[in-house]
């Protein structure tokens, strides 16, 4: 199964992805790796985010924030772990979208922090695809202001 037929087809980022086009990429060769908000996490967002972005004219936002959740190769929570302890505590990792999200670990559970400090823990690890691996997380990360 490829990251997209794994995902939750019903599920909001499922939905976005395939709304801004990536629903192919995540069904294509890869491998990828992709921190799957949870459904709840998009409620927690900004009042009027989510609808924003179901118009059209929000796709290359849309499309940014959710590259900013995809890292390319296959990067187990493992990996993730391993890399916050030779970084002395926190690591940095390159999005596809070419930003940077950090890496660190609370309370024996790995956290990745976005550029405007708001953070997402994995609750569910290492799901793996033919394609790469979902990590589940409780937030959906936010790429830095648009430039």
């Amino acid at each position: 199964t490829t990251i997209a037929a794994g995902l939750n087809q019903k599920g909001q980022f499922f939905t976005f992805a395939k709304a801004a086009g990536l629903d192919a990429t995540l069904a294509g060769p890869g491998p990828y790796t992709v921190f799957v908000p949870e459904d709840g996490a998009f409620a927690k967002l900004a009042a009027g985010t989510v609808e924003s972005w179901e118009k059209p004219e929000a796709r290359t936002d849309l499309t940014r924030t959710l590259t900013y959740h995809i890292l390319p190769g296959t990067v187990l929570a493992d990996d993730i772990g391993k890399a916050i302890d030779s970084a002395n505590g926190k690591a940095q990792l390159a999005t596809m979208g070419g930003e940077v999200l950090t890496a660190t670990r609370e309370d024996g559970k790995i956290v990745i922090s976005d550029a405007a400090g708001g953070k997402a823990v994995i609750t569910k690890a290492d799901e793996t695809r033919a394609n790469g691996v979902v990590h589940e997380t409780n937030a959906v990360l936010m790429p830095s202001a648009a430039t």
